[in-house]
């Protein structure tokens, strides 16, 4: 009699393969991070100049190879997921420590190169930050350098995604993901002409300005919401006769009227050396609480060209 065939059994599943550690060091990391970056494979491949295809097959492998979804599709383009977003800090420590080491190299070699990238909020990136990397390059003409000009909440985004190597903002509160090189004191100041009835004193308060045109960033700036802090609690009104989303317009302005504007120190030297305005202290409480802040990323060890500038504008400041 012939014997019945075995039964059937549930195919076993098959072992879960580790990831290619290969994978994390390839093409496909970098193609991965444009996606991140830029919202979308279209726009990504754009960016790198390759067919949107290759990019595709990149990301499907990344996720093939460890065996997870990285991006939430959707109609408008791709977001990271939780274990994407884990991967892209990987990804964006990866590549600043590899051009760490580059620069390290390159200095043992005795080779005084390297570049830093640096953004700045506006008052700092206009005329202060150019003349203390002109000074320097005097001392080490090798180093090349990025300044770019951002709002405060994007040199935060740049510095905390590895974008830029140093960050030179003002700051109110701490920020995650950020190390704060130093800090410095950054108090508001009213800002007017040389012949301004105003000029002569040596201290302010806002509801003394009330009486005079002011010329006053838009909204969306923290400089005039710390304004209007200060100015709720005060139970004052400010009435500007002009706004700008820039700050030099406002000082050039000020400087053809008899309107107050408002601005620190470091965002004036220049023109406070060559007398082309006038800065006075206020009293007010608010307005003493900026501090000039000097921020990279949390956990990454600089090169040695970022350290060193950060050294020379610490000492610039002192």
């Amino acid at each position: 009699m012939a014997s019945s065939p075995p039964a059937s059994t549930p195919a076993a599943k098959p072992a879960r393969r580790d990831p290619n550690q290969r994978v994390l060091q390839e093409v496909a990391l970098r193609y991965f991070l444009e996606v991140a970056r830029a919202g979308s494979v279209t726009e990504a491949a754009a960016r790198l100049e390759v067919a949107p295809s290759a990019v595709s097959r990149q990301i499907g492998r990344l996720e093939r190879e460890l065996d997870t979804l990285l991006f939430e599709r959707r109609a408008r383009g791709m977001t990271l997921n939780s274990a994407g977003e884990l991967l892209a800090a990987h990804a964006r420590r990866a590549w600043l420590d590899i051009e760490r080491v580059t620069d390290d190299i390159l200095a043992l070699r005795g080779l005084r190169q390297g570049e830093v990238r640096i953004v700045a909020t506006e008052g700092f990136a206009y005329e202060f930050l150019p003349a203390v990397v002109a000074d320097f390059q005097a001392r080490c003409p090798g180093i090349r350098f990025q300044l770019d000009m951002a709002v405060q909440r994007e040199v935060a985004r740049r510095v905390r995604e590895g974008l830029v190597d140093i960050g030179v903002t003002v700051s109110l509160s701490s920020e995650s993901g950020l190390q704060v090189a130093f800090r410095h004191p950054s108090p508001v100041m009213a800002v007017v002409a040389p012949g301004h009835p105003l000029a002569d004193r040596r201290q302010l308060s806002l509801a003394q300005l009330l009486a005079w045109p002011l010329a006053l960033p838009a909204n969306t700036s923290t400089l005039r919401q710390l304004l209007d802090i200060s100015s709720s609690r005060q139970g004052l009104v400010l009435q500007p006769v002009i706004t700008s989303d820039h700050l030099y317009p406002l000082i050039q302005y000020a400087t053809h009227t008899q309107a107050v504007t408002f601005c620190g120190e470091l965002a004036l030297r220049q023109q406070l050396h060559n007398r082309a305005v006038v800065a006075i202290p206020l009293r007010d409480r608010e307005m003493n609480e900026r501090h000039f802040e000097v921020q990279t990323m949390a956990g990454r060890h600089l090169p040695d060209a970022a350290r060193a500038f950060i050294d020379h504008l610490r000492k610039a400041l002192e």
